[in-house]
């Protein structure tokens, strides 16, 4: 095992964030963004590309797929689309670290080429269940080789005849969704998803923003196979998940004051925002814009004292990824929070309800997991040591956490934070965090 798998976060307790800063592009969009583009014809330009781990993997994918990228240079890329059938086969399985979302969006994208694939990933990766994509897609007249848990690694296998199909998604999840539209762009027919409630829209706003017609009834989105994408630009806004962990902690360290520049505050991920001013968070919303086809505004955050709140099951799909960090919210409130509905965090890049209660318990809170939430009473958190068990989103929480914290906080097994955040610990050192790095 290498230093930088070891990674360890080291957090004086207590300080306040005082100042400007803009976190990196969505990483949601930038995987969306380049996966259209390539699959479009013509020159797509994209600039505000969050150049992470996970990320980095999508280009390589794409690469492999035979894909001509250049960049990315400061988030500027320029992708020269092959078209809806001009990917070719790679001379090798796919490897996508860590990223889930690539995986699934890959499968619905990949069903429908001419040649067979193989994909795998880390050994997180490697855990999460596919079941989800794989099922819906079989329906479709794909098929897809797995393991006996339905885990990667997973071959694709090519020259299969999709049929577009109706299909109702028994739990919210916006991969699923975006596989399955993806799928449909191959898929003979009308492809048609129904959600159960609300879920990102991303997917779905670049295919509209790549020329590709899209109908939207109530939680219905159907298209019809067989159409083409074109060539456009893309400018990407800051990523409200990695944007959230500053929110929180200028919430919750008396004292702060800062400006989140160029956010992007989609409807169906402001769920952060929705909840923290439900528990009393002093949130203001200025210049309001739209960026390639997304509402983007810059969100100034102030200190205030945060009440407990029940977190309805209708918030957990606009809010999912912020989850751990508003555990975090609510450990440092006054009262208790109970968020239910939320089950599909078991099978994120860990059990994210089980980690984060057991960091809470380790530091002092009483957390106590459910199966499809917790039940956190805020109190007074002492420092301690917090195994993130490679989980990005965990180890950053925790680093908030400090902030309200009596002792240091040391949070272990932290590289990964470079899939999602990769500049992270200077972003937070900028605005008055402080943190060291141990190997």
């Amino acid at each position: 095992m290498n230093a930088s798998s070891t990674q360890t976060y080291v957090v004086n307790p207590g300080g306040k964030l005082h100042g400007t800063l803009r976190v990196p592009g969505d990483k949601s969009i930038s995987h969306r963004a380049v996966l259209l583009g390539s699959l479009a014809k013509g020159t797509t330009q994209i600039r505000g590309f969050l150049e992470s781990e996970d990320t980095l993997a999508t280009l390589a994918a794409f690469t492999a797929l035979g894909v001509s990228i250049e960049g990315p240079n400061n988030g500027q890329l320029t992708l020269h689309g092959v078209g809806l059938h001009g990917l070719q086969a790679p001379n090798a399985p796919l490897f996508l670290g860590n990223s889930g979302t690539l995986m699934r969006l890959l499968l619905g994208l990949l069903a429908g080429q001419a040649f067979s694939v193989e994909m795998g990933g880390d050994e997180s990766l490697s855990r999460r269940p596919m079941h989800r994509v794989i099922d819906p897609l079989t329906t479709m007249g794909a098929r897809i080789l797995a393991s006996k848990n339905g885990t990667p690694p997973l071959i694709i296998l090519g020259k299969q005849r999709l049929q577009g199909i109706n299909y109702t998604m028994p739990i919210a999840s916006a991969q699923v969704k975006s596989c399955l539209l993806l799928a449909g762009l191959y898929a003979q027919g009308v492809t048609c998803v129904t959600e159960p409630v609300p879920t990102r829209d991303h997917t779905e706003r670049l295919l509209h923003g790549f020329g590709y017609s899209l109908k939207r009834e109530g939680q219905r989105i159907c298209l019809q196979g067989g159409g083409k994408l074109h060539a456009t630009s893309i400018d990407v806004p800051a990523d409200i998940s990695s944007a959230a962990f500053f929110m929180v902690g200028a919430s919750i360290a008396q004292g702060s004051d800062v400006l989140l520049e160029h956010v992007g505050i989609n409807p169906t991920r402001t769920g952060v925002i929705d909840i923290l001013r439900q528990m009393g968070a002093n949130i203001s919303l200025h210049n309001q814009r739209d960026v390639s086809g997304e509402p983007v505004a810059d969100i100034r955050v102030r200190a205030s004292h945060l009440q407990g709140i029940e977190i309805s099951k209708e918030q957990v799909p606009l809010a999912i990824d912020e989850l751990p960090v508003l555990f975090i919210a609510a450990a440092c409130a006054k009262g208790k929070t109970v968020l239910t509905g939320a089950e599909e965090l078991r099978v994120k890049e860990s059990d994210r309800i089980a980690v984060m209660a057991e960091g809470l318990q380790a530091v002092g809170i009483n957390a106590q997991p459910t199966p499809d939430g917790m039940v956190i009473q805020g109190g007074k958190m002492h420092g301690g040591v917090v195994k993130s068990h490679g989980d990005h989103r965990v180890a950053m929480a925790f680093t908030i956490a400090a902030l309200c914290a009596k002792d240091t906080m040391v949070i272990e097994n932290c590289a990964n934070v470079a899939t999602s955040f990769p500049n992270f610990v200077n972003l937070a050192q900028a605005v008055g965090m402080d943190i060291q790095l141990k190997a």
